[in-house]
């Protein structure tokens, strides 16, 4: 089909869906908060500092996109890596989420402008546009917005995928609807995938022949990946010995739970726990906002929970909630073992390189589809365990529990297989390397 088809029947349905998905948007607004007066910014309304900010790199910057923390994260490491490279050359990065917002703002280096993202209506995008004028423009993972795509390939500005990442879940529905997706895809000047495999992949769902190059995973490479923070993890262990009364040497951490998860979770913590009285479980979800949930769900396995957000309080409790944002890294330094969530009631999984690299094992449930390459990765080298439901990882947690030398061996095998991607951040860095 011709893109400027694609593109009209797109922008024919897309007011429809804003407006569909409109009152489900402001909810999660009001639940994640963080939006404020710059809630105007997607409609390309900006306060008086951003205006002057965008105004000052507009020309000569890169412009770079990501969705959420994850891919927030993506975008910092791959950041630091050009301002290392380009000093020169400001970036302005446009999030989608508020969380995203806020990890993006966390220490952010003074070349580095901040925006929300622009909703993707061709009225919205041109202003935008013309008030950054990018000499490159960077997607980070998944989301390709068809009209802002379009504006750059108008102006010649060229636009990179980096750590393209394609789940099976996406692949089929794209391949379904390869008549309607290729156009959009074909825009793209270069794609940089993180398998050999992945080529032939995208290359099927409309990405041009030769514009696909592998580069490796940023998420990956634990070349220059930003470590935990000694001084934070000593404070973190402060709370933990106000909140629990006293020192506490062992940590149990589901990273990254989804609903349901949690109770089941405590409730197979409820019997394990008995056998190791000083290990302390902590649960950070996925969405913070889900806090009342999660303490909720502690509650109805019978144990009692506290919010980190409390802290301190003189209490001893049976379960710490998490419930923060871009502090995940730093829990997960201090913890023994760390659960990933959203692998055993829901699909997909969460990332465990955090942990990995932090020299921390790491137990999964079945469904890590989302990171299928890396678990294979990992699974070859007996460097995480995958049980295949919450009996099994039952069985897991006492054995890393009972033995903390063999767990720890398991964690360097790890940490040893990841290095297939090292250097992914710096070839990504030169591939986009301005001329």
């Amino acid at each position: 089909m011709p893109l400027l088809l694609v593109l009209l029947i797109y922008n024919l349905l897309l007011p429809f869906a804003l407006l569909v998905l409109l009152p489900v948007s402001v909810l999660k607004m009001r639940r994640r908060g963080g939006y404020g007066a710059k809630f105007w910014q997607r409609f390309g309304f900006f306060d008086r500092t951003t205006a002057a900010q965008l105004e000052a790199v507009r020309g000569r910057c890169r412009w770079m996109h990501a969705v959420s923390v994850g891919e927030v994260n993506v975008a910092r490491k791959l950041i630091r890596q050009l301002l290392k490279q380009e000093p020169g050359t400001p970036v302005v990065l446009s999030v989608t989420t508020s969380t995203g917002y806020a990890v993006a703002c966390d220490k952010a280096p003074a070349e580095l402008t901040v925006i929300y993202s622009p909703v993707d209506l061709a009225l919205v995008v041109g202003p935008v546009f013309a008030r950054i004028q990018p000499r490159q423009f960077i997607l980070v993972e998944a989301e390709v917005w068809p009209n802002l795509v379009r504006v750059m390939q108008r102006a010649r500005v060229p636009v990179v995928l980096v750590n393209a990442r394609l789940s099976p879940r996406s692949e089929h529905r794209y391949r379904k609807f390869r008549w309607l997706v290729a156009p959009v895809f074909g825009m793209l000047d270069k794609v940089l995938v993180q398998e050999p495999e992945d080529v032939a992949r995208w290359e099927a769902i409309g990405a041009r022949p030769g514009t696909v190059q592998v580069t490796g995973s940023i998420k990956f490479d634990l070349l220059g990946q930003a470590a935990s923070s000694p001084e934070r993890v000593a404070e973190f262990r402060g709370l933990l010995a106000g909140a629990f009364g006293g020192s506490v040497s062992r940590v149990v951490l589901l990273a990254s739970s989804h609903a349901g998860e949690e109770q089941a979770i405590a409730e197979l913590w409820q019997v394990i726990r008995a056998d190791f009285p000083e290990a302390r479980l902590l649960i950070a979800p996925r969405h913070a906002e889900r806090r009342a949930e999660v303490l909720a769900a502690v509650d109805a396995a019978g144990l009692s929970g506290v919010l980190r957000s409390a802290l301190p309080v003189k209490q001893d409790p049976d379960v710490l909630v998490v419930d923060s944002t871009g502090e995940l890294r730093d829990w997960q330094a201090l913890a023994e073992v760390v659960i990933i969530g959203k692998s055993f009631l829901a699909k997909g999984g969460q990332n465990p390189v955090e942990a990995i690299a932090a020299g921390v094992p790491v137990l999964t449930g079945p469904h890590m589809e989302n990171f299928s390459a890396l678990m294979t990765l990992l699974r070859s080298a007996d460097g995480v365990a995958q049980t295949d439901d919450l009996p099994g990882l039952a069985v897991q947690l006492r054995k890393i529990l009972a033995d903390p030398a063999v767990a720890q061996a398991m964690a360097r095998r790890g940490k040893a297989a990841l290095a297939r991607h090292a250097g992914a951040t710096p070839r990504t860095a030169e591939v986009l390397r301005l001329g």
